[in-house]
Order: C-alpha cells, then sequence, then structure tokens
C-alpha cells in the first residue's frame, strides 16, 4: 500500500535514511515476573544492559497506532533565530548561519547550539525526495513549543497553538511531482509570556529556585507516513473490567462509505482472544468487545494490567473495501480500572496503595527533550528498581514513549497539565484546549491513572478570594470528568482543593517531629483540614469540606544532597541540605516509615525522582547514578503497614 521513494538530501551530515520496514515496533511479549532487585540485576541496569527488545534511537512516536512503514525527519536541519520576528515566510530568509540536530530545543547541547539567551521566534529547515504516488503523505510533529507554522514547498500547511501536544498535516497537496520537497517551521515561544502553559520553564535569564531552561521549538519526533486514502486515522480504548469487555472507538479518514469495514483481532502472546469485523458508519466504528465467559476455566482475571503484572493485549486492525485489505495498523490496550472508593484508591477492584516519585522529565544535555528511546525506558525501569510503583509527571506532558514502556514494564502515571502563571482569559483558553489535546493524546494508556489540571494554584493564585479562578479550577475538573469517566481527577494539587476526587497535600518539613504530628496514627481525618498547612495555605477551601476522599502527600522530602559537582551548575537548591551520603539514606528511611505507617494516607509521592539542574533534591543524579544504593531505597519504599497490594 506504501508507493513512491524517499530519501534525504538535508544537510552534508544528515546521512541518507530509508522508510523504515517490516513491524515499525515488535510487540514484545515480555515476562510476567517482576523486576529482578538482586545486586546483580542493579548494577546491570546502571550499566545500560537491555534484556527487552532493542529500540531505534527514538522508536516509534505513536505507540498505539503504528503502522509497518514510516519515516523519522529528526536530524540535521538548517536553523536561525529570528529574535525581532522580522520573517513571514519562508521565501524572507536567505541565509541559515546554524545547523540544529532535531528533535534537541537550541537551548541543549545535544542540538550543537546550546544557546539559552531569549528568543521570540526560530526557524528550521531540511529537504527530502519524496516521488508523490496515489497515497496520502502525512506529516507529523511530536511537540513544538509553544506555537508553530509549517510549511512545504512555499505552502502552510498548517498551524498549531500548544507546546507539549502534537499535530500533523496532510501536504500531499503540496508536493512537488519531481521529487525534490522542502519543509520550513517557523517556532514563536515569548520567553517572557507568563499566559503560556509552561510548566517548569524559567522566564529569567538563568534558572533559578524550582525553575529551569526554557525549551523551544521543536522538542519530539518529526516524522513521515503515507497512507491510503481511505485509513483508519484514530484509536480509542475503554476497559469495562465489569463484563471484561473494552470499547473500541476507531475514526476512518476518507470516502468512507458503501461496504468499508473494520476487522478486530485481539490477542495475549500467542492466544487470540476476539475477532470481528465491523460496518464503518459515517467514518467511525464504536463497539464492545466480550471477551466471553470460558467457563470452569476462567483465565480472564489473568489479564488485568496492574504494575505487578504489566499484561497487554496485542491489537491488529485492518481496513476493508470491495473484498481488499486497504489498511493495516497495529496498537495495544489492556484491562484495568482506576478509581476512587470511599478513602482509597482502587486498581481493579482492589485498595492499592501508590508509591510514586515526583518525576520532572528532564535531562542535562537534552532538557525536555530525550537523549533517546533508551532513555526514557531506563528512567521507568530505575523508578521501579527504586521500589516505586507510580510516578507522577510533574509539570509536563511527557513523550509518548515513555507512557509506552509504563505501559509495558508497569508503571502507573499521574498526568499534570504544564502552569501558566498568570490568569487571563487567554490564558485559561490556552489551558482548556492543550489540556483537551494531550487528554484526547494519552486517554488509551493503561499507565495513566489520574488527571491534574492545576498544580499547587499555579496560574490561579488568589483562589481563595477570587470567583473566577475557583471557577476555573472547578470548570476543569469537571471537563476532565466529561472527557474521561474512567479516572481520577484533582483539580489542584498541594492545598486549596476544591472539586477533586483526591486531596493532595504537599509539605517540605524534615523535621520528622512535626510530620509525626501533622500525620501521625492519632490524627483524625476531620482535625486535619482544621488547621493551615506550611505556607500558610488551607487544605480545602470553604464550601469544599473533606468529603471522604483518599488522602495522599503527594510532594514532601524535597532533600538537598550532592557528593560530587555537576557540570554547569553553579549554586544547588533544596528544600532541606544534607551533607553526607549517610544523613541522607537515613533521612529518607525515616521519612518514608513515618509516611508509610500512618493510617492517613492511602499514597505519596516522594521529591523526587533524579536532581534537575540547580535542585538537587533527587534520589539519582542528573545523569542517573544513584546517591545511594538502589537496593537500599527499594527496601525503604517498598514496606507496607498492612497486606495491601501496591508493592513491586
Amino acid at each position: 500500500m506504501l508507493h513512491g521513494g524517499l530519501r534525504f538530501a538535508g544537510a552534508p551530515d544528515s546521512g541518507r535514511v530509508a522508510w523504515h520496514g517490516g513491524p515499525s515496533e515488535p510487540f514484545a511479549r515480555l515476562s510476567d515476573r517482576p523486576l529482578d532487585a538482586s545486586a546483580q540485576s542493579l548494577q546491570a541496569l546502571l550499566a545500560g544492559e537491555r534484556n527487552l527488545e532493542p529500540s531505534s534511537r527514538h522508536g516509534y512516536p505513536r505507540p498505539q497506532l503504528r503502522r509497518d512503514h514510516w519515516q523519522s525527519l529528526n536530524g540535521s536541519w538548517r536553523f536561525c533565530f529570528d529574535n525581532e520576528a522580522r520573517h513571514v515566510g519562508p521565501a524572507d530568509i536567505t541565509e541559515w548561519p546554524l545547523e540544529i540536530v532535531v528533535p534537541y530545543p537550541p537551548e541543549s547541547q545535544a542540538s550543537g547550539i546550546g544557546d539559552r539567551g531569549f528568543h521570540q521566534v526560530c526557524w528550521y529547515q531540511r529537504e527530502f525526495e519524496l516521488t508523490p504516488a496515489d497515497d496520502r503523505v502525512i506529516l507529523h510533529f511530536g511537540a513544538v513549543d509553544y506555537a508553530a507554522r509549517v510549511w512545504v514547498n512555499g505552502e502552510l500547511v498548517v498551524t498549531h497553538e500548544g507546546g507539549h501536544t502534537p499535530f500533523r498535516a496532510d501536504i500531499t497537496q503540496a508536493l512537488r511531482p519531481d521529487g525534490k520537497q522542502v519543509v520550513t517551521v517557523r517556532a514563536d515561544d515569548d520567553p517572557h509570556d507568563l499566559t503560556k502553559p509552561r510548566g517548569k520553564q524559567d522566564w529569567q535569564p538563568e534558572p533559578h529556585s524550582i525553575w529551569y531552561p526554557r525549551t523551544t521549538g521543536i522538542w519530539q519526533t518529526v516524522w513521515l507516513e503515507r497512507v491510503s486514502p481511505i485509513h483508519i486515522d484514530k484509536i480509542r480504548w475503554t476497559p469495562k473490567l465489569e463484563g471484561f469487555a473494552l470499547g473500541l472507538e476507531a475514526r476512518v479518514a476518507g470516502d468512507s462509505g458503501g461496504d468499508t469495514s473494520l476487522e478486530l483481532e485481539l490477542w495475549h502472546g500467542e492466544q487470540l482472544l476476539a475477532r470481528d469485523r465491523y460496518r464503518v458508519v459515517d467514518g467511525e466504528v464504536d463497539r464492545f468487545v466480550v471477551l466471553s465467559d470460558p467457563g470452569i476455566d476462567d483465565f480472564r482475571n489473568e489479564l488485568l494490567w496492574s504494575p505487578e503484572r504489566p499484561t497487554l493485549l496485542e491489537a491488529k486492525l485492518r481496513l476493508w473495501r470491495g473484498g481488499r485489505m486497504i489498511d493495516e495498523v497495529h496498537s495495544y490496550t489492556a484491562l484495568r480500572s482506576a478509581n476512587v472508593s470511599r478513602d482509597r484508591f482502587m486498581l481493579n477492584g482492589r485498595p492499592y496503595v501508590l508509591r510514586m516519585v515526583l518525576d520532572q522529565g528532564y535531562w542535562p544535555d537534552t532538557l525536555l527533550a530525550a537523549p533517546d528511546d533508551d532513555a526514557l525506558r531506563r528512567d521507568v525501569e530505575l523508578a521501579k528498581a527504586m521500589g516505586f510503583n507510580g510516578v507522577r509527571k510533574h509539570q509536563k506532558i511527557e513523550d509518548p514513549r515513555y507512557l509506552y514502556w509504563a505501559d509495558k514494564l508497569g508503571l502507573v502515571v499521574w498526568e499534570e497539565m504544564p502552569s501558566a502563571y498568570r490568569f487571563t482569559r487567554t490564558a485559561i483558553k490556552r489551558i482548556v484546549r492543550e489540556w483537551t489535546e494531550a487528554m484526547d493524546r494519552d486517554y488509551s494508556h493503561p499507565c495513566v491513572i489520574v488527571w491534574v489540571p492545576f498544580n499547587e494554584s499555579w496560574g490561579v493564585p488568589e483562589l481563595p478570594a477570587v470567583k473566577a479562578h475557583r471557577h476555573a479550577v472547578e470548570a476543569l475538573y469537571h471537563l476532565t470528568k466529561t472527557l474521561d469517566q474512567t479516572r481520577a481527577v484533582i483539580g489542584n494539587d498541594g492545598w486549596e482543593s476544591s472539586a477533586t476526587d483526591i486531596i493532595g497535600i504537599h509539605d517540605y518539613d524534615s523535621n520528622l517531629d512535626h510530620i509525626r504530628q501533622r500525620y501521625g496514627p492519632e490524627v483524625e481525618p476531620e482535625k486535619l483540614f482544621d488547621r493551615r498547612r506550611p505556607g500558610g495555605r488551607v487544605l480545602t477551601l470553604d464550601g469544599y469540606p473533606h468529603r471522604g476522599q483518599p488522602i495522599m502527600l503527594t510532594e514532601f522530602g524535597g532533600i538537598s544532597f550532592q557528593a560530587r559537582a555537576e557540570q554547569g551548575v553553579k549554586k544547588i537548591w533544596g528544600y532541606t541540605e544534607i551533607g553526607d551520603e549517610e544523613t541522607f539514606a537515613r533521612t529518607y528511611e525515616q521519612l518514608l516509615e513515618t509516611v508509610i505507617f500512618t493510617a492517613l494516607f492511602s499514597g505519596f509521592c516522594y521529591t523526587q525522582f533524579a536532581d534537575t539542574f540547580q535542585e538537587a533534591n533527587g534520589l539519582l543524579y542528573a545523569d542517573r547514578t544513584p546517591k545511594i544504593p538502589l537496593e537500599r531505597v527499594r527496601q525503604v519504599t517498598s514496606q507496607s503497614r498492612t497486606y495491601i497490594p501496591g508493592g513491586v
């Protein structure tokens, strides 16, 4: 179904790369055994040894809708800054003084530029050769921060606003018949605009406190795919554990009238679970796939996904018309429920203790962009090796390849919207647009169990006093619940809660006596809400008393310790500073024991996974080497006051 040839004619050192052929990402069937925590295994992890399937440098960029043939446009592009925004279109640019390695942002060393100054506009360009045929050619961008305009051969093909979410363009009509094509990208990212959802990207010249270097422009994979004029455009999975069923929503692009049908095969390893064919009506298929009761030997409970047993189901979908297959894609899904019941978080209908670590998702040399696919996989493996069963991805919509590895290896994820820092109509519109795009992208990932639209009242600083700020949080909570009825939602994590399914508390006091007094066994939940927390904040706003929701300590720790100097970091920062390794280890152990052995909390999230620039409060250094032995961390993190699932 793929026609025509493709090769690159980019910058001299970019290399020429052909279409990826064969299965785009073999669906490896992983062992059901948990990650081995032996010293030998952990040392192999640190050494970078891998026992899973090999990955290309950045992996298939859309893991839940995969085709056998695709082409990465990552690599060397021509590049220039346009600080005064003089250029309107590609024809205005007569000189390209720089080259950049995509998908690394120009502020990063890996990009080949490493310029962290203020730059409002930047431009990218490269050539490739592609011969037009009878199919359609789709150009994809994983993420461009913040606003993008894209031209192909001088023709504007797409615009997009939102620095963390994907977009695409059908560029078929813009292609030259001689096969020589040029793509140009303009990225607008005003570094001083606090109404943009920017997360932890600093607006000051140098990173300060808990904010980090900026990421401008392209920071996720750019890629091409060729598709049939009628093709599968979107897939969405919704598990329904009550009847061992999976909801399938598929959208078909092109003229799908007549006798167009969609065939589905659902597999668990070598076992065929379901096969059916559905008629496409008005470009859509919306069906439930029921895994029928096999009788006395019911294996279906073994199909449930959890961090301890991350069982994934492979799906093959084929589009048929007139007796001919016109498209085929691969996907995966899982049977998993995640909700709250009274004061407990529930996974697959059972109480489940969340043992999470806060993860900023930055790397020293690539910033928000991952160095490669192995780096994303390794972060998941390291979190599990330290005994955590989940991560809170903080102020970042993470690369879908991370979610892919979390799905496969078994790690739950709280997904959080990057904050704006000024409350305006423009800011709220931007947040709503980008948040709904992020939810749409990540809805089908079984690892994602909680949505968090706001954090610590950032962007809505007057929640107790200004009704509009409160309305914004409540509106985002209810909008999120409207778009996804299957997951828990935290309207505003940390304090000043209103509409929420979980009460999240942020408390960085490292004094163990204080922590015990506030959250110890003798503290009743009702008393917790009678006092202000550190920083003078209330836990819940007036009119929103605690309704019995689960209470979790979703930020604590923040202990700063460095036994070595980090390149490029002049002064470290942390909530509490520790001077030696043993004191650091003991403080972590005592904090975790205090939090785990109180009946008040149904989960926790420790700050943080790894050092991030000047913020040196990670369990790992920025390069992901451990500050203390991983096994020692794991033993503390994994302990339990009762026999409730949630260990690793």
